[in-house]
Formats: C-alpha cells, structure tokens, sequence
C-alpha cells in the first residue's frame, strides 16, 4: 500500500512539474530561423525562412497576428504559439 501510495505521489508531482513548467518563447522581430522553427509549434525551417522574409520586407510585427500574413501561416499556428510569441518593445511612443 505504501509503495502504492508513494507511486501516486511521485507520478502527481512529475505531471504538476510539466504544467508549471515555463514555456520558452521567442521574438518574431529578432529571432532567427533556427530559434523560430525551434520554439514556435508547427513552424519549420521554410515556414521560419518565410517569417523573416516578410519581417524583412515588410518590417517588424506589431501584434502575433499579423504572422497570418505570412504564406504558410495560419490562426490557428497562431493560437497555438500565443505563448511563446514575444515582440521587442516598440521605441515609437
């Protein structure tokens, strides 16, 4: 019973310890492709490539929304990253 019981309490503090865990997230106006394809969910080398080939045209992202208009990207990658999508702060107040 015991062995039961510290089993239990072993796999509750292994599951609390994935939930709390920190999300690493990254700055879609500073990241590079490796750093993007690592870290953002359903982003790989090409769909990374495609976000800095639009940041570098069309300058840096103000909101995680506007990643949709990156070909390859859609809201629902969006949503999905929402935590891990950082922006620089903006020096234009």
């Amino acid at each position: 019973m015991i062995k039961n019981i510290f089993f239990a309490l072993l796999l509750s503090l292994s599951l609390a310890g994935l939930t709390m865990a920190d999300v690493e997230s990254v700055d879609i106006n500073t990241a590079t492709a490796e750093q993007l394809a690592d870290t953002l969910v359903g982003v790989g080398a090409a769909r990374a490539e495609a976000i800095i080939s639009y940041r570098e045209e069309h300058g840096p992202f103000n909101h995680a929304d506007e990643l949709v208009n990156v070909r390859g990207i859609g809201l629902r990658t969006v949503d999905r990253n929402r935590d891990r999508i950082a922006l620089e702060a903006s020096d234009s107040d």
